[in-house]
């Protein structure tokens, strides 16, 4: 095929072809544009504006949209990219309680200079596009076959009624996994809105007809989309399917919504995408006391909803949540950091609860859809610190000391050496309710457990130094 036959190996790939992902960002950004990817770094580029590390400092980002496509029925996923890196995709996403086969197309340099990496890759696709098992099957280019040019663009839009959708993932591109869900969130949402823009598409599940809905943009525990559901009823809103999506079919009723929630706010490609729709886009959540009652008000702006109506919403959901923040009282000083994207809003939260929160960090970038938890954080003292690189979260938790420390696997590591509680935001945090009642009673349970282990924390340093220092050699006089 014209185009694929001239295809050169990126400076740092050794002959076979598997370390070119260890040539450094501006090395492979210049391989990439040379290969005729400039026109999708640029994208990249714009919609994920770099931080101040040279590399992404959590796991590999194109875990993000890989997760993304494991989580929806009837979609393949395929990985191209050096085995090194797909081993260890395929892995964490087994930790993480994937139980789908990830689909492979292995190489070497001859096949990737040669073009017949792509020719492969077309093959697998087409044999993988059964319309009695998948929708979908979506192909994920990692930093070598990004960096060599690969032109996933060239294959097919579909084969056999199955649709395939090709993506640029590199490392050296998208800064953080949360942003790699949006790469494949918002290529999915440009195919569905094509194809309803061209005619009659599957009607999703549950779906009724004349429903006026919100759709919540962003990963949440499950619990959080009915709990928000129940808050929009007074204004006759309803949730649609979320995005990232279950199924495809939630795509399109996704995109059929009155409004779309930014409820996590580096989604700006997806965010384009319900723009381009037509639907109007606001941002932050409903989140304890101030961000309930602001979110509730500027969603029913957007959808048109009569002032009666808002207030009606408002004036059932903030009793509840005034008497959890009573209940649920904090006085605990904490430093908050992670890269799920949600770092704003469970601070705002726990502040509201009491707690004294001086600096929040999130890898994410700023947007306009995380202005107003920035502005409400700010206005309280709080430093937001967007693009946080893990040694500003850790100088951070040295001079504020806490009674908390809730971070990323390193944040907490050192916040232990230290004698500081310390939780994994991840696996602890992001794992529970956000919004709502049980929102407030989940994340400040959490944060009374930790601090109360604060004096136990510094037994077990004391202990261990006393040790150290017994078992340590003694000088020959």
């Amino acid at each position: 095929m014209d185009g694929i036959s001239s295809l050169t190996a990126p400076p740092g790939i050794d002959a076979d072809g598997l370390s070119g992902c260890h040539g450094g960002r501006e090395t492979l950004i210049e391989a990439a544009s040379r290969a005729g990817k400039t026109e999708a770094m640029a994208a990249l580029m714009r919609d994920y504006p770099r931080g101040p590390h040279e590399q992404p400092q959590s796991m590999c980002p194109a875990f993000g949209s890989l997760r993304v496509g494991l989580r929806m029925r009837r979609v393949a996923t395929v990985l191209s990219g050096s085995a090194c890196c797909v081993y260890g995709l395929t892995f964490t996403s087994r930790f993480y309680g994937a139980r789908r086969s990830v689909g492979y197309v292995p190489f070497n340099s001859e096949t990737l200079v040669r073009g017949q990496l792509f020719e492969d890759i077309r093959a697998a696709v087409i044999e993988l596009a059964r319309p009695a098992e998948y929708d979908a099957v979506v192909v994920i280019n990692l930093c070598v076959p990004t960096a060599s040019g690969v032109p996933l663009d060239l294959l097919p839009r579909s084969h056999d009624g199955v649709r395939i959708i090709g993506i640029d993932v590199p490392g050296f591109g998208v800064p953080t996994h949360a942003e790699a869900k949006d790469v494949l969130a918002a290529a999915m949402l440009r195919t569905a809105r094509s194809e309803a823009e061209a005619g009659p598409v599957a009607r999703p599940r549950g779906a009724v007809d004349g429903a006026r809905t919100v759709a919540l943009i962003g990963e949440m525990f499950p619990v959080d989309p009915a709990t928000i559901g129940a808050m929009l009823e007074p204004m006759g809103l309803s949730v649609a399917p979320p995005t990232p999506a279950r199924e495809w079919r939630d795509l399109y009723g996704a995109l059929d919504c009155t409004v779309a929630a930014a409820v996590h706010p580096f989604y700006v490609a997806s965010v384009r995408e319900f723009a381009a729709a037509g639907r109007p886009v606001v941002g932050s959540g409903p989140v304890g006391l101030d961000g309930t009652a602001g979110w509730l008000e500027a969603v029913g702006d957007a959808a048109g909803v009569p002032g009666v109506a808002i207030d009606a919403a408002r004036h059932r959901a903030l009793p509840p949540l005034r008497a959890a923040l009573e209940r649920c009282r904090l006085d605990a000083r904490i430093t908050l950091s992670g890269y799920e994207g949600s770092e704003l809003l469970v601070a705002r939260l726990l502040i509201e609860a009491g707690a004294t929160i001086p600096y929040v960090g999130t890898a994410c970038p700023r947007t306009p859809w995380s202005d107003q938890d920035r502005e409400w954080l700010e206005a309280r003292g709080v430093h937001v610190q967007f693009r946080a690189a893990l040694e500003q979260d850790l100088a951070a938790m040295r001079e504020v000391r806490p009674d908390l420390a809730i971070g990323t696997t390193p944040v907490v590591q050192k916040a232990k050496e230290l004698g500081i509680p310390a939780v994994y935001f991840t696996n602890m945090v992001s794992a529970r309710p956000l919004f709502g009642p049980a929102g407030i009673g989940a994340l400040t349970a959490i944060v009374r457990a930790q601090t109360r282990g604060r004096e136990r924390f510094g037994r077990m340093v004391s202990f261990f130094d006393t040790t150290a220092d017994r078992a340590a050699p003694v000088a020959a006089e």
